[in-house]
């Protein structure tokens, strides 16, 4: 594994937010927040890829001083350093009205995000004249989930993950994190071999594959565990700072 260190050369670190770089309340630990200075202060970009929108993640990018790109929304949108938006791709609006009849139908929990804000559980009436990032499902039975994530596949048009075993998280067809990341990294002239990934959930999946080096967190899901390339610990036990440690610092 030592050989495989020195042949990696991280330029780039990518991270996601819940399950990863925050403890179960919502927090950075004080590991995790030097550790991210050290590998910034190194001239490592430190990208946060998360299924957050802007308006709730730039926070913590700005309290991590962050000076590089963020992925939101699972690569919905990217915003550059100075917080201007780089990309952006929309959900088609009858999409989104077709996903909440489903909501209806099945008696689930949801959440959507658009340009403007989020959504929780509740929906404007003009769906139709609002630009929408992604969708998603809250469904405590395996059955209903299940049902859905058929009926969303059959559809053709998503792109499908999660960000916890209960629910779905609906994209535009080929939008994902690894996506947004390869964007990013065109930008800054790297290559995404030389980026070091790290998450815990499905939609952290596709850049820990495609990245040089792809951490699951101890916490993760068995399918990210099995895709990755080491696993860290937990988000409880600052997983983060110890992958930066080990491997880019």
């Amino acid at each position: 594994m030592d050989n495989f260190k020195n042949d990696l050369d991280i330029k780039l670190v990518a991270l996601d937010m819940d399950g990863t770089l925050l403890n179960n309340n919502g927090q950075i630990s004080e590991a995790n927040r030097l550790a991210i200075k050290a590998a910034q202060d190194k001239g490592i970009y430190v990208v946060l890829s998360t299924g957050r929108s802007l308006m709730t993640s730039r926070e913590h990018a700005d309290a991590l001083e962050l000076t590089s790109y963020l992925v939101t929304v699972n690569g919905s949108e990217i915003w550059d350093e100075k917080r201007e938006l780089v990309e952006r791709n929309l959900v088609k609006a009858e999409l989104i009205e077709w996903m909440w009849q489903l909501t209806k139908q099945h008696k689930t929990k949801f959440w959507a995000i658009s340009t403007e804000r989020n959504w929780h559980d509740e929906m404007p009436e003009d769906i139709k004249n609002i630009e929408w990032l992604k969708f998603g499902f809250n469904i405590d039975d395996d059955a209903t989930r299940e049902l859905i994530l058929k009926e969303l596949e059959a559809k053709g048009e998503f792109e499908l993950s999660n960000s916890a075993m209960k629910n779905i998280e609906v994209n535009p067809f080929g939008i994902n994190k690894a996506k947004g990341l390869s964007i990013v990294c065109s930008r800054l002239g790297i290559e995404m071999k030389h980026v070091m990934a790290v998450g815990d959930s499905r939609n952290d999946l596709m850049m820990i594959k495609e990245a040089g080096l792809g951490i699951a967190m101890g916490n993760a899901q068995d399918v990210v565990k099995e895709a990755a390339d080491w696993v860290t610990a937990t988000n409880e036990e600052d997983g983060v700072a110890q992958a930066i440690r080990k491997w880019v610092l």
